[in-house]
């Protein structure tokens, strides 16, 4: 069990703050990121705009191998507007 958290417009897509999700411990970083999709579809108009980072590093929405422990955090985080 991971925890997700959503940020700004990624939190107003979900309707939520962060969740608990249950996922493998070894998997690839897009695929924890489809899993995420799947639970919310509205994702989906984001995702190329999102910084997705795992226990606070930054992660690239790729074939590279996460080790996740349980209880880790999914950071949702898409860019923030200035003006």
């Amino acid at each position: 069990m991971v925890e997700v958290l959503y940020f700004a417009k990624s939190a107003e897509i979900t309707g939520v703050r962060s969740e608990t999700i249950s996922v493998p411990q070894e998997i690839k970083a897009l695929q924890l990121w489809k899993e995420i999709e799947t639970r919310h579809p509205g994702l989906a108009d984001v995702r190329n705009q999102v910084i997705f980072a795992v226990r606070q590093e930054y992660v690239e929405l790729g074939d590279q191998l996460l080790l996740l422990q349980p209880g880790d955090e999914i950071a949702v985080i898409p860019p923030i507007s200035g003006g």
